[in-house]
């Protein structure tokens, strides 16, 4: 339905494990820019480390494959880019991610106070992203195609559709998203049908159909 924002940012004020000292690690909020395997348990570092690892094996759909070999890798190529998974509980992101395995589901939606709230940049055309079961393993790795900015009501029946949830009409998606919105969003801002909602929508790169 709506997944995590600025999954990539570091975060300062991360809590630590108590009986190691680590730092708590959300594969979620995984930045392989400033990872530091020694700074969280084993199991974390292992997790992160499968994040890499799809990345190294995938770029190739995202067409990098070719000018590594030519100049060698870059920077943009060896970093995976953001890894997140859909929803705010396991079980939904499963059955999301299983949707757009399937072809279902082509975009995505979010309150646009989340992002406000996180400090986080909008997606952008191009973008690439990792998508994480409900486990935070990788699955998929998708391409942003286009980003809007609406309204909750201005949201249309195509656009429900693309989002390939329930019966994929536009009063579903409303109904569910509405309770979505009312669970999750920032301190201080209440569901209304005004609310400005970015609506993404992507292609599959990996596994391909």
């Amino acid at each position: 339905m709506t997944h995590d924002v600025n999954p990539q940012a570091a975060d300062d004020n991360e809590p630590t494990d108590a009986a190691s000292g680590a730092e708590s690690f959300d594969p979620a909020t995984f930045d392989p820019a400033t990872f530091d395997p020694e700074t969280v348990s084993a199991e974390d570092s292992e997790l992160a480390a499968e994040v890499l690892d799809f990345w190294a094996a995938t770029r190739q759909y995202a067409g990098m494959a070719k000018a590594s070999i030519v100049v060698g890798q870059t920077v943009s190529e060896t970093v995976p880019p953001q890894a997140w998974s859909f929803g705010d509980e396991p079980e939904l992101a499963e059955r999301l991610l299983d949707a757009v395995l399937a072809g279902d589901k082509t975009a995505t939606s979010s309150a646009l106070w989340d992002y406000d709230a996180e400090g986080a940049p909008l997606p952008v055309v191009g973008e690439l992203s990792i998508l994480l079961d409900g486990e935070n393993h990788p699955r998929a790795l998708i391409r942003t195609t286009s980003v809007e900015t609406v309204t909750f009501d201005e949201v249309d029946e195509d656009f429900a559709a693309a989002e390939g949830e329930d019966d994929r009409t536009l009063e579903s998606w409303r109904t569910g998203h509405e309770a979505y919105f009312r669970r999750n969003l920032p301190e201080g801002r209440e569901f209304s049908a005004d609310m400005p909602v970015v609506c993404e929508r992507f292609e599959l790169l990996y596994p391909r159909l």
